[in-house]
Parts: C-alpha cells; structure tokens; sequence
C-alpha cells in the first residue's frame, strides 16, 4: 500500500471518527430507573421520551426513582404496564389499612397526557356532612343528596370496620364517599380542603374474594395514558426500541431521534451500530481510537 493511499484511508478514517463523535450526546437516555423499565413514552431525563411526558414524569438520577408530579404534588411510579398503557402511582399521604393520615389530595392537570383509570376507586374519609359539596342539600331544604357512589357503599363499610387504622378513629359511616371525579367537575378534583374532608384512600383492585378484606387491596392510583391525540405509536419509535435505542426528541426542534448506546442520537435506529465496526468508535476514547488509527497505518507501511 502506497504512503498516499494510507494517508487518505487514516484522514478518511479520523474525519469518519470525529463526525460520529459530534453526534454523541452528553448524557445517553436510560433504559431503567430502578426496577423499572423505560420506554417510549417515558424517559429518563431532557430529550428523552415523549416531550409530552418529560413535564410530568422524571427520574431521579441519584435515588433511581421514577416520580409523577401535578399541581398537587410528586408521586412515586410503582410500576408501568406498557401494553395495557398504564402507570401506577401511590401517594404517601394517602390513608391505607396501616396507616391513616391527613392528606390534601390528587389532582391531574388538566392539559396532562393522563387520565384516570376506570379502575381507580377513591374513598373521601371523615367528610363534613353538613358542609362537604359530597353531601349536596335540596332545593326544599328536607335534607341532602348524596354525589357519592351508592353502589360502592360496602366499600365504606369494610374500610371503616374492617381497616384497622381506620377503625381505630371511630368515624362514622356516614362520612365515607367513594368519590367519582366527573360527578363533581373539575373544579374539585381531589381537593380535600374544598370537599371538607380529612383524608382520602385510593385502590385500583380488590383482589378475587377480598372485597371484605381492605387490608390486601392494591392501594394506589391507576392512570391511562395515550401517546397522541391519535393515540398512535410512533412507527419510527418501535424499530429504535427493537435495536437496543430509546426513543427521544431534539429539545431545540422536538424532532424524533434514537439514543442509541454510547450516547449516538440518529433519526432512524441502532442497527447501523451492528452492520458497521467503525461505527463502534463511541465506546473508545478519542486517544486510544487515534493510537489505532496510527498503529494500523504504520503496519500497512511495511
């Protein structure tokens, strides 16, 4: 091989390097937090994921905890069913069979990419029957209407029977409410101080034969969430996560990219990660790449 041809290989070679290198983000999108696997549309910091959810959803990169915040506060994400499009949350605040507490409430921005869950049941405890908007008066002053749910009204019963800490209190029956959210509008939501009540519980499923049991309910909150209005998945999206990226977008335009492994964003996917060795130069330093670069043009001298 002639000094000219190795030459250019070795320039070709260091601009192929120092192009890629360009493209190398500064912090590489996660594909977990803590036991929790990422995917579209959840990310892990800025750029990653759906920039509809980044607002919402945030990993914490030190305690590896992956939080929901809303105007009411920051709440803990204990699991996401992703085929099902479904994220879990619990309120630490909220009163269970083992412990009970006074909390302010739940509450989804209105322009948020969730909802609730069909399956989320919220029980207002020790409401104000005579001031909470629960308990609405009639017109001829003979008495009150309830909003609450009258077919879930066992479910009152077994949590302030059957609810250790909540039994322990000696509220009456009569102050429970499961709560429906668009039977009071969203100018209450989960407004405790405004539905004059102490504290709330929330659970998304009793568990086959343990309606009577309200110490193995799930408790919690139950969300929907959508990926548009069109409630599409990106096609661009499923063959990033196929090759090993996470899906993300460009925080100047909110174009889609790929964060590959290494910290390489590309609009398409990481398969060209696999066809291509010199394409793997990201996971090198810069000195050791250019030690081969010299090293391999020397040998081809001789």
């Amino acid at each position: 091989m002639s000094l000219k041809r190795s030459s250019s290989s070795f320039f070709f070679l260091l601009f192929s390097f120092f192009s890629l290198s360009s493209h190398v983000s500064s912090q590489a999108c996660q594909k977990t937090c803590g036991q929790i696997p990422i995917k579209y549309p959840l990310g892990t910091g800025a750029g990653c994921g759906d920039p509809r959810f980044t607002r919402y959803i945030t990993c914490d990169p030190d305690q590896q905890t992956l939080t929901l915040t809303t105007h009411t506060g920051c709440y803990p994400i204990t699991s996401v069913d992703y085929a099902k499009q479904e994220i879990y949350v619990t309120d630490p605040s909220m009163s269970t069979c083992a412990c009970t507490r006074p909390s302010h409430g739940f509450g989804l921005d209105w322009d948020a990419p969730f909802s609730f869950h069909d399956d989320t049941v919220f029980t207002l405890l020790d409401c104000s029957v005579d001031e909470s908007p629960v308990f609405t008066p009639l017109s001829n002053g003979s008495g009150r209407v309830s909003l609450c749910d009258r077919q879930s009204s066992s479910i009152c019963t077994f949590l302030y029977s059957n609810c250790r800490a909540i039994s322990l209190i000696n509220l009456q029956v009569s102050t429970c409410c499961v709560y429906v959210p668009l039977d009071l509008g969203p100018s209450f939501e989960m407004d405790l101080k405004k539905l004059q009540c102490s504290s709330y519980s929330g659970f998304y499923n009793l568990g086959p034969g343990q309606e009577s049991h309200p110490e193995n309910w799930n408790y919690g909150i139950a969300l929907k969430y959508k990926f548009n209005v069109f409630d599409e998945y990106h096609g661009v999206c499923g063959g990033c996560e196929r090759s090993n990226g996470a899906c993300g977008f460009n925080t100047q335009t909110s174009s889609f990219v790929c964060n590959c492994p290494g910290g390489i964003n590309t609009t398409s996917d990481c398969f060209f990660l696999y066809n291509s060795a010199s394409i793997l130069v990201p996971w090198l330093s810069r000195e050791l790449v250019v030690s081969w670069i010299v090293v391999w043009m020397v040998m081809s001298l001789r």
